[in-house]
């Protein structure tokens, strides 16, 4: 038997196949485009989802036998806001997870009580809510021939299976979800003028949520087989590393930053900015500290320099501890713990000795100073961590894992090179819901290395992060 994962990412489509044993037997990426036509907003063609699944498919099975597939997982980037017609195609781009142009809509329902209450968040403009009733008052006509909202990667599920259904952990980031109840809420939807006829129907990760369209199996040399619910991309991540138990934790340096902590019951704490979220597996949750910048800020100084990322980092030596300059990594707002939709990144204590290093230097620690703050807030609602996985390209970098472990005072642990983030996750889901015996959900991916924190680094970055804080503090009255 074998599985596939797929992860639809901001910038690109993930295949895996994987066998009984979670080998990976072949991999397929697709690259996709972000357009970005007005500051704040982001926005991509669902079609591209289809057209790059299609293509990644076709690739595993060109390259692998595939005659003993048994299950598809879905997994992807979140909150999105694709709106679907009665014909299934979409009516205009889906406003992606960090487009903010809806912030005054997100401000707007944040004041109704019911939304913190019911779904255990606050409303953040990239959440999915506010993009739909921004659509609503900019783009009626939009809004009127609207059947369905779907997420991004149930977009991608209607394009394979024809069903209109979500799974829990996406659906938790949508501010219409009662995420302790693990349903829909009535009350939510009524509020943004909308109904569950507008909603897919509900399953847990680990379960089926259709089949593989007989016409498009025989069109990509596949058999018919399940797809399982999945995942949001962080869930599915999670899923992937073995972050199930109470307690244990990654910290995903992606284009985005996530500190993410799997919990036994459902702990809300809206007022820290906290993301409470379901996770991918029946009876679990999640809590996330979410920052919009990280590798994308190191790759915002990498185009105004005309150098890459690892041009600017491979040199950097040992962790020094921090200098004047400060770089505060609000490229395009910013989630926890500020929910600030408006404030913008900025480099402070520039001098004439201040080089492309130095500037290097401080967008790193400008993150780690971001992820400490995602720290605090989760400390705020009593989740404590001591050790977490370090996922993503970032994770690459030692340098930055050094100066990350010692801002957190946390050990840092660093898988071995292979396979274990988002897509292996989608596998792994794929595997419960199409019949086999079912990985060993909490095992976590062989370690290369751990990174301990200095403590001497650990006091000279924390007085760092106070004077980061207090330049945010002083920012954000600009």
């Amino acid at each position: 038997m074998s599985f596939i994962g797929l992860d639809l990412g901001t910038s690109s489509l993930k295949a895996i196949l994987i066998s009984e044993t979670q080998e990976v037997l072949a991999e397929h990426t697709v690259g996709l485009r972000v357009e970005r036509p007005h500051d704040g907003w982001s926005e991509q063609d669902p079609q591209s989802w289809c057209e790059a699944a299609k293509e990644a498919l076709a690739a595993l099975a060109a390259s692998s036998d595939c005659s003993g597939l048994k299950g598809i997982g879905l997994s992807g980037h979140m909150h999105g806001a694709t709106f679907v017609g009665a014909d299934d195609q979409a009516l205009r781009p889906c406003m992606l997870w960090n487009d903010t142009r809806s912030h005054a809509e997100a401000a707007a329902m944040d004041a109704d009580p019911q939304f913190r209450d019911i779904s255990g968040n606050i409303v953040f403009p990239g959440f999915t809510a506010p993009k739909v009733e921004w659509v609503r008052n900019n783009e009626p006509q939009v809004f009127e021939k609207t059947t369905k909202i779907l997420l991004p990667k149930d977009y991608l599920r209607l394009f394979l299976t024809g069903e209109y259904v979500s799974e829990m952990s996406d659906a938790a980031g949508t501010a219409w979800l009662d995420t302790g109840a693990r349903d829909w809420s009535d009350a939510l939807l009524s509020a943004c003028h909308l109904s569950r006829d507008h909603m897919p129907s509900l399953v847990e990760g680990s379960e089926a949520s259709g089949t593989l369209r007989t016409e498009l199996a025989g069109e990509l040399g596949l058999p018919v087989c399940v797809v399982a619910g999945g995942g949001g991309d962080n869930a599915a991540a999670a899923i992937g590393a073995g972050v199930v138990a109470d307690g244990s934790a990654f910290l995903s340096l992606g284009t985005s930053g996530v500190l993410f902590a799997a919990n036994d019951a459902y702990r809300p704490a809206p007022a820290s900015a906290v993301h409470t979220f379901c996770h991918a597996l029946p009876g679990t949750w999640h809590q996330m500290g979410v920052i919009l910048a990280a590798t994308d800020a190191l790759e915002w100084l990498a185009r105004l320099t005309g150098q890459t990322a690892a041009e600017l980092t491979w040199d950097l030596g040992p962790v020094e501890a921090p200098g004047k300059t400060l770089f505060l990594p609000y490229l395009g707002g910013e989630r926890t713990p500020h929910n600030d939709a408006n404030i913008r990144g900025q480099f402070l204590h520039l001098d004439q000795a201040t080089d492309v290093k130095a500037a290097a230097r401080a967008v790193l620690q400008g993150v780690s100073f971001a992820f400490a703050d995602c720290q605090e807030a989760l400390a705020a609602t009593g989740t404590t961590l001591t050790r977490a996985l370090a996922l993503g390209g970032g994770a690459k970098s030692d340098h930055w894992c050094a100066m990350l472990a010692s801002m957190l005072n946390i050990t840092l642990d660093i898988p071995k090179a292979g396979e274990f983030g988002a897509a292996l996750g989608a596998a792994r889901l794929a595997m419960m819901a199409g019949g086999g015996a079912g990985p060993d959900i909490a095992m976590q991916p062989p370690l290369a290395r751990s990174v301990d924190p200095d403590p001497k680094l650990h006091s000279a970055m924390t007085e760092a992060h106070a004077r980061y804080k207090r330049a945010y503090a002083l920012l954000k009255d600009l």
